[in-house]
């Protein structure tokens, strides 16, 4: 591939402040550190499933909790993407995956198609992983789907761990994403009929 589909993003409030790297055509390697030991978790899960190199490093006001901190890495992350994906031209734009985890069982479908639509069919048993809220993954890729205009829909079939419900999620989404990002070499233009996404 001629140009390297790369993008870092650096984003400061009075909230938190991070800088983000994310490599699509990478091997998976995760730099992870913002201060949230679960979201550390998920998102060396989401680079290790995707084949996406990413590093992140935040510093955010966790002493009142951590949703400021997770959802603005969840805006860097879907910023990066849109600009590493640049004009789209090449890829497959859609990826769908249905994924076991243990007892758990989750379908990620998405397209990448410029317009942000996020629809979730997902609960948690418990309110808390740890001392990291469930409710701020719903949060996160929220922020994510928004920032990276694309579509997302999550379905969980059923499970009944949260740990398990939540590590499906990611992994289904970095499977889906490698899917929709790869460059098909059949495909000159971009996948649309209308010649832009």
């Amino acid at each position: 591939m001629s140009t390297p589909r790369t993008a870092s993003i650096s984003r400061k409030t009075g909230e938190t402040e991070i800088s983000l790297s994310l490599n699509l055509d990478g091997t998976g390697q995760a730099d992870i550190d913002t201060g949230v030991g679960f979201l550390d978790h998920m998102l060396t899960l989401l680079a290790k499933h995707g084949l996406f190199d990413l590093t992140v490093k935040a510093v955010g006001d966790l002493h009142i909790d951590d949703h400021h901190t997770t959802e603005d890495v969840g805006i860097c992350l879907g910023q990066a993407l849109l600009k590493a994906l640049d004009d789209k031209k090449g890829i497959v734009r859609y990826g769908s995956i249905t994924l076991p985890m243990e007892e758990t069982l989750v379908t990620v479908a998405l397209d990448l198609s410029g317009r942000f639509y996020f629809a979730h069919g997902f609960h948690f048993p418990s309110q808390k992983i740890g001392t990291f809220d469930t409710e701020l993954i719903r949060e996160f890729w929220q922020a994510v789907s928004v920032n990276g205009l694309f579509n997302y829909h999550v379905l969980l079939h059923y499970g009944d761990n949260s740990h398990h419900i939540a590590e499906a999620i990611f992994k289904g989404t970095a499977r889906a994403l490698r899917q929709a990002v790869t460059i098909d070499p059949r495909q000159t233009g971009v996948p649309s009929s209308k010649g832009s996404l």
